[in-house]
């Protein structure tokens, strides 16, 4: 490989990525950062309303960016939204499933047991996490086989590796996100191309609307209990970053990982790794 094609690895340039979740804290950092590297960006998002702190990284980007309205959980929804990409930009390259979360209601604590975890906050949570990434793939990754190649990252967790305490639904379809992850990287390559390739990442914890209140108190200063122990079981000594995921999100969706499916990638500071002894 000579010098010219190694730097071409993480040029986008002529590629298109959709986003599920693309105005939310992890998906806009991506989409952001696609975007600076000349890719055309489909932000697929149930809230069309770009934040503000994104419009300066979109606009000046050498790539472009279109925002979408779709829901991950509606499949007529994710049919008309896969329409507007073909009409706008004639493929699908990349196909990045960001949208995810848990719901208030479906973790354990003082309010609530277990057995008090209300079914429509457990089915939410499961859905939006596990059927919110089957079915985006089976709409978009459609469009990946009349084309013989594209790109799925599927985003994970790190409790799909250690269910953590007070999120059992989370944890449990985070889990099974994996599994899909690796059964959909085999299925592509052996029923349709090897050029259609599958992984995940699996972020620690990394500070997001959804969980602030898990982990820091109502003012944002201190920690909770909870935050304080998964500081203490990271090596890095801090939460993570959106940005913390880019170079790992790059890297699976060039060229560079070419011969990479089926896995799924901790980014998590060292969480993983300690043992506590």
């Amino acid at each position: 490989m000579n010098l010219s094609e190694l730097t071409d690895l993480y040029n986008f340039r002529g590629k298109t990525a959709l986003i599920s979740g693309g105005n939310g804290v992890l998906g806009g950092k991506i989409a952001c950062g696609l975007v600076g590297l000349g890719a055309s960006v489909v932000m697929l998002d149930r809230n069309t309303d770009i934040p503000q702190e994104y419009q300066p990284l979109l606009v000046n980007g050498p790539g472009s960016y279109l925002v979408i309205h779709g829901d991950v959980l509606d499949r007529d929804s994710l049919l008309t939204a896969r329409k507007k990409v073909i009409e706008s930009f004639g493929k699908i390259d990349m196909l990045v499933n960001a949208a995810g979360g848990n719901h208030p209601h479906a973790t354990t604590g003082a309010e609530r047991t277990f057995f008090e975890l209300p079914e429509d906050a457990l089915r939410f949570t499961s859905d939006l996490n596990l059927l919110g990434t089957i079915l985006p793939c089976q709409i978009f990754a459609e469009q990946m086989v009349k084309q013989d190649a594209g790109v799925i990252l599927n985003i994970s967790s790190m409790t799909a590796f250690r269910p953590l305490t007070r999120i059992p639904a989370y944890s449990a379809a985070k889990a099974a996100v994996s599994n899909f992850t690796q059964w959909l990287a085999v299925h592509m390559a052996q029923e349709y191309s090897p050029k259609i390739r599958v992984n995940a990442l699996a972020p620690g914890f990394f500070l997001t609307r959804q969980n602030r209140f898990l982990l820091m108190d109502d003012a944002g200063k201190n920690l909770t209990d909870r935050g304080q122990t998964i500081i203490e079981h990271t090596p890095m000594g801090r939460f993570g970053i959106p940005e913390d995921l880019l170079g790992t999100v790059f890297w699976l969706l060039s060229s560079a990982s070419q011969f990479v499916t089926g896995i799924v990638i901790p980014v998590d500071g060292g969480f993983s790794a300690f043992s506590g002894v």
